[in-house]
């Protein structure tokens, strides 16, 4: 049975990506060649509806058994199996699965400060051209309706940073002892440290591993017409092609999004008035994070940092209340 023993579970935007390559170089690991399989994200079919481009998403994810089994078929027996999801702390469904189909299994979550979290996810889609809305903080208020019409959760730009809620759900499925939970600053500022604390947790050789490579970092498509006008052609694209077939559309949305890529530049930073806005909603959970945890997180919700605490007014409630410039680093 060629399952993994250990699994990198979050959060999306927050080096993910850049870990797994790093931990493919460890010669006693072995890292599933899709980087993000998302297997356990569902048990059944794909949903019927969603958001721009989740049709293809849901296309890309490995739904068979089989099929997922044989993503680790090249491990040497020496090696432990390892493989990247970054929704899976979201997903408590994915967390219960996991624990009944490998209950011995590690699991590696890196947290990120939400609301640089969030605005990397929101420029990630703007820049791929499927987030219509140009205003991030107009965006987040979207999240419920977005949430209600069946978006997927890449969509939900908030609540994936809820971590104190899910990091509580998660240790009512798995042993504490078997979750090590770093910060993405971590990773990108003590990259050989952090990699031994890693290596350490899962029981393998310290020393080997030397660097994080840059992956996936976050560009920002300038808001002009012409991109606006692209962005809008791509979406009506990603809607209509499980209909008509990829094909018709394929040539078209290539030279489309390689004009995006092409107008790019670094992610914007986030204003002191966006971070004012946001900052609110992630309060609470940062106490009950640091009460899961034992760590402190309060330069997440420094004053200094945010003008002030008033929530950002969402359209209805998200998720269950209780129950600068990107470096070259990655996600």
């Amino acid at each position: 049975m060629a399952l993994p023993d250990f699994f990198v579970i979050g959060v999306p935007k927050a080096g993910t990506t850049a870990l797994h390559v790093a931990l493919a170089r460890h010669p006693e690991l072995f890292m599933s060649r899709v980087k993000e399989p998302k297997f356990f994200l569902t048990d059944g079919p794909p949903p019927a509806r969603g958001g721009p481009g989740d049709a293809r998403t849901y296309r890309a994810h490995v739904w068979r058994r089989s099929d997922y089994e044989a993503l680790f078929d090249g491990a040497a027996a020496n090696q432990l199996r390892g493989e990247s999801t970054p929704f899976y702390l979201y997903d408590i469904g994915a967390a219960m699965r996991i624990r009944s189909a490998v209950p011995s299994a590690k699991l590696i979550a890196l947290l990120r400060d939400p609301i640089d979290r969030a605005h990397s996810n929101w420029t990630h889609l703007w820049s791929a051209g499927l987030e219509p809305e140009a205003d991030f903080v107009k965006a987040c208020r979207l999240e419920q309706c977005r949430r209600d019409e069946g978006w997927a959760p890449f969509w939900r730009y908030l609540d994936l940073g809820r971590y104190g809620e899910q990091l509580e759900r998660l240790y009512g499925v798995f042993p504490r002892e078997q979750v090590l939970v770093l910060r993405y600053r971590e990773l990108r500022d003590e990259p050989v440290a952090t990699l031994d604390r890693i290596c350490e947790f899962l029981g393998v050789s310290q020393g080997v591993l030397s660097a994080v490579p840059a992956q996936n970092v976050t560009a920002h498509a300038r808001d002009s017409w012409l991109n606006r006008t692209a962005s809008r052609m791509l979406r009506t694209a990603a809607q209509i092609e499980p209909v008509v077939g990829r094909g018709s559309w394929q040539r078209i949305e290539g030279f489309l999004a390689g004009h995006l890529q092409r107008d790019q530049r670094l992610r914007e930073p986030l204003t002191s008035q966006q971070r004012s806005e946001l900052v609110g909603y992630f309060v609470d959970d940062c106490r009950l994070l640091e009460d899961v945890t034992g760590e402190s997180f309060s330069d997440w919700i420094d004053e200094k940092r945010s003008v002030t605490r008033k929530p950002l007014q969402i359209n209805g409630p998200i998720g269950t209340a209780r129950n600068s410039i990107d470096r070259p680093f990655g996600d």
